[in-house]
């Protein structure tokens, strides 16, 4: 049953977006009025409705004819930013060559993204947020659930672009806007130039395969600089790690080159003198290192809390000064991860980059990030840790970095009422006032 229900709701949602590409607002008001007239007109006796189901039907059948005919050809570039951010339009620049010897006026620019619809998987695992407060036949059915995994899947809203005259053999630029619906990559398939016909009724279309994709970073909310406490720390290989602003290195020896040794530590005097390469080794360094604790472990259909936690990590990567620190990225995927910024080693569009694409954790234990935090603690000045909960294996690794005299402090996501409890030192954020949170920090 589930799976007959996925393949309707698959096909009807692919006969609707068709639908919405081949008619024009005018057209789908005649589809809309054909309908009407063909219930009110079954009795000819009685009403007129007939009379106009004739002429509507009669208008849509001109419009099909003339958009068969469609003889334009065409090449087009599209010239995407490096980045965008959710929630923020931005314009992008399309250059579109008309490659016939005809003045081609009146069309249209569509873009063509991703298809969104879910898989069955997908359909069948998810839990929309509220599910539970649903009627029966909602949740059985699950046709609320599929709207909401599209609207989730949706990377972008591109509204369709008026095209400026196109001269033959001429290339002409457009600037496209698009709004970004949520964090990871957008991927555009095609685009496709439309041509009303001249009843202004249905479309005649023209693809062209172009894929690219655009990386979307996560939502950011302003928030003062975090201050963050800590001592500096030993680093092995710390020289390695520092750049030339902070502390300075300090020379030890000379020493024979080996496998893996960096170019710019070559003594090239020395080289020349002996006869062999060889090296300046420097003494480790002592700095700052502090960790962001990402929790990925979220619920199914704790969707939103999860969003907002990678978005309060998102201000805070970009709130810390990295210029004398390193700042860590800790989170757990299908791995633990560890991704460092900071005196050169990355700057905090890298972390972003990451958060970007970070996905939830259902098949491990949260036990795997609190492992991976206490092992890497040496040479951490500092904690800052964003949860999505506050039950006990979270409260065991915030005492657990206490314990261990590590400076830590604590942001925990959550909704309304899931949030009473929280000790003084904790800081909550509610989904929907995420803003008004870190700005009161």
């Amino acid at each position: 049953m589930k799976r007959l229900l996925y393949r309707w709701f698959s096909s009807f949602s692919a006969f609707q977006y068709r639908l919405d590409r081949r008619f024009t607002r005018a057209g789908s008001l005649a589809l809309s009025v054909l309908g009407a007239a063909a219930v009110i007109g079954l009795d000819t006796n009685r009403t007129v409705g007939y009379q106009v189901l004739t002429l509507v039907l009669a208008l849509l059948l001109i419009s099909t004819a003339s958009s068969l005919v469609f003889r334009g050809h065409f090449a087009a570039r599209r010239v995407l930013p490096r980045f965008a951010s959710v929630g923020v339009p931005l314009t992008y620049r399309v250059a579109i060559g008309n490659q016939t010897s005809r003045r081609q006026e009146g069309l249209v620019l569509l873009e063509e993204l991703a298809d969104p619809r879910p898989s069955f998987e997908e359909f069948t695992t998810a839990r929309e947020p509220g599910e539970e407060r649903r009627n029966w036949f909602d949740r059985k059915v699950g046709y609320p659930r599929w709207a909401w995994l599209v609207s989730q899947k949706r990377g972008a809203v591109v509204p369709p672009r008026p095209l400026p005259p196109l001269a033959p053999s001429v290339e002409t630029d457009v600037t496209v806007e698009v709004t970004p619906l949520r964090r990871g990559h957008v991927r555009f398939t095609g685009l496709t130039i439309a041509r009303p016909d001249p009843l202004g009724l249905m479309h005649a279309l023209k693809s062209i395969r172009l894929p690219q994709s655009l990386l979307v970073l996560p939502r950011r909310y302003p928030m003062a600089q975090i201050q963050l406490g800590g001592f500096r720390k030993y680093q092995p290989g710390g020289v390695a790690l520092a750049s030339s602003v902070g502390d300075s290195e300090e020379f030890m020896a000379l020493r024979d080159y080996r496998a893996g040794d960096p170019m710019r530590r070559i003594h090239w005097r020395t080289w020349a003198r002996v006869g062999r390469p060889v090296v300046r080794e420097y003494q480790d360094e002592f700095f700052v290192r502090h960790a962001l604790v990402l929790d990925t472990f979220a619920a199914p259909d704790d969707h939103l809390v999860f969003e907002e936690a990678i978005s309060v990590a998102a201000s805070i990567a970009v709130s810390v000064e990295t210029q004398e620190s390193l700042l860590d990225l800790m989170f757990v995927g299908p791995e633990t991860y560890c991704f460092t910024a900071g005196r050169g080693v990355g700057n905090t569009d890298r972390l972003l980059e990451v958060l970007a694409c970070v996905s939830a954790c259902h098949d491990k234990p949260f036990r795997a990030l609190h492992r991976a935090v206490i092992e890497r603690h040496d040479a951490l000045s500092s904690c800052v840790c964003v949860l999505l909960a506050w039950d006990e294996p979270r409260q065991e690794l915030v005492r657990h970095l206490e314990a261990l005299g590590s400076p830590t402090r604590v942001f925990v996501v959550g909704r309304r009422g899931a949030l009473d409890g929280l000790p003084p030192h904790v800081h909550r954020l509610e989904v929907g006032r995420i803003g008004e949170g870190l700005a009161r920090l």
